[in-house]
């Protein structure tokens, strides 16, 4: 091997290592909050097997597309995507099981049924933020990120944010005992408060990050096709992860509704919030 190839090597190495850290680096972050908190352990143990199996399966698809849109490097077809979307589980599950062994949440003599629930309640997260290091935690911004910023990848951003948000706080009883004590007109309240402050944060104040709008863009075309989707997102996304958590259990309709839009809230401000970071 001559002097130049072996150079090209050398720095190949370094990139993937840096890039490597990055990942680990990002996992930790997003996954932190939940590593720490006791009715993420206890959902590892207890929540039906269908249903932390679809919570990952359908998490490979959203990283999928975050590789499209962010990824850890410029990819060029849908090989590199999937490849970025299996580093990025990897990095999950190392994380998640290495904290979690520290934490002595793993313990000798614990079934492989319960290590494995334990660990894959954590994988979602913890993936999550390892495919966003290339952003958060990377020097420059990729020429992916910059290229790719269309209605599809708002989207999917908004997905992320949501799912970052109601993934913390779907576990915790405050969810449901807040829906129980609402009435409707609370429930109307917090739908208006929602999308307000959805619009706010990326149209309305200053923030570092925030949209820029062509002058010509009516005002409730903008409303309706990136606030309003975006809270419906917020919602659904609230929906399914008080399902997959077993929190709609019991409920009816009117009271499940109720949930979401508690739940919604937070979603929302996620959403929104990942508009303006990502």
């Amino acid at each position: 091997m001559d002097t130049l190839s072996l150079a090209r090597t050398r720095e190949s190495s370094r990139t993937f290592a840096v890039e490597l850290a990055r990942a680990f680096g990002g996992a930790l972050i997003f996954s932190l909050p939940m590593l720490m908190t006791m009715e993420m352990w206890w959902l590892g143990f207890y929540l039906e097997r269908f249903r932390l199996a679809l919570l990952v399966g359908l998490n490979v698809p959203l990283l999928v597309l975050l590789s499209r849109y962010i990824g850890f490097r410029d990819s060029s077809c849908l090989l590199d995507d999937l490849l970025d979307t299996f580093v990025a589980l990897a990095v999950g599950f190392v994380t998640a099981g290495a904290f979690l062994l520290l934490f002595s949440v793993l313990e000798r003599g614990m079934s492989w049924d319960e290590v494995v629930g334990k660990v894959a309640m954590q994988v979602v997260p913890a993936s999550i933020g390892a495919m966003l290091a290339a952003r958060q935690l990377g020097i420059q911004e990729t020429e992916k990120g910059a290229r790719d910023r269309g209605y599809g990848a708002e989207l999917v951003y908004m997905v992320v944010g949501a799912l970052f948000l109601a993934f913390n706080l779907a576990p915790t009883d405050e969810m449901v005992l807040i829906s129980y004590q609402f009435t409707p007109w609370h429930a109307l309240l917090l739908v208006l408060a929602s999308l307000v402050i959805m619009h706010a944060f990326v149209y309305a104040v200053a923030f570092r990050g925030q949209e820029a709008v062509p002058e010509a863009t009516p005002v409730g075309s903008l409303f309706l096709r990136f606030t309003v989707v975006g809270y419906a997102v917020a919602l659904l996304v609230s929906l399914y992860v008080l399902w997959v958590f077993g929190r709609a259990e019991g409920m009816g309709v009117a009271q499940l509704l109720m949930a979401a839009v508690v739940l919604g809230f937070p979603a929302a401000v996620g959403a929104a919030a990942a508009r303006l970071i990502l």
